[in-house]
C-alpha cells in the first residue's frame, strides 16, 4: 500500500487491511506492508491525526515510514497507491526492475461508491482522515472479496 510519503494514507490502508486479515483469520496468506514512492519521512510514525483517526476505530499501528524498494516489485503480488501520481511513480519504478511480479493498482479502483482518488488529507482536517479510513475499509474489504 503505497502513497507519496507514508505517514498518513498508505499506514491507515495497512492498518486497516491487516485488521480486517486478522478478523477475517486470513492474516497467515496475507503479508501485508506500506511504504512511500519519496524518501521524505524515512523512520517517522504516522501523522498523528492519522493516529488517532485508527484509534478511534480500535486500531493500534507501529509502522515507521519508508520508502519503496525493488525488492517489493518482486516480492509483492499487489502494490495498491493512492492516486494518479503514486501509480505514474511506481509504473515508472517498476519498469526498472527485472522480474517485476507486482501488479500495481489504484486502491480505489475497489471502491464500491467508485472514489478513485484516496486524497491526501495532510494539508485538511480530521473529517479528512476520517473520510480516508472510511475509503480505505470499502476498498480493503472489496479487494478481500475478490478471488486471489
Amino acid at each position: 500500500l503505497v502513497s507519496i510519503g507514508n505517514i498518513c494514507r498508505s499506514p491507515i490502508a495497512e492498518a486497516v487491511f491487516r485488521k480486517l486479515v486478522t478478523d477475517e483469520k486470513i492474516e497467515h496468506k496475507w503479508m501485508t506492508d506500506s511504504a512511500a514512492v519519496s524518501d521524505w519521512n524515512v523512520g517517522r510514525s504516522p501523522d498523528s491525526r492519522a493516529l488517532s483517526c485508527l484509534r478511534n476505530h480500535g486500531i493500534e499501528t507501529a509502522h515507521k515510514a519508508r520508502q519503496i524498494t525493488k525488492d517489493d516489485f518482486q516480492t509483492f503480488d499487489y502494490i495498491l497507491c493512492m492516486d494518479e501520481s503514486n501509480l505514474r511513480d511506481l509504473n515508472r519504478k517498476s519498469n526498472q526492475v527485472k522480474d517485476c511480479k507486482a501488479k500495481i493498482e489504484l486502491l480505489g479502483s475497489y471502491d464500491p461508491q467508485k472514489q478513485l482518488i484516496i486524497e491526501d488529507p495532510y494539508y485538511g482536517s480530521e473529517k479528512d482522515f476520517e473520510t480516508v479510513y472510511e475509503q480505505c475499509v470499502r476498498c480493503c474489504k472489496a479487494f478481500l472479496e475478490k478471488p486471489h
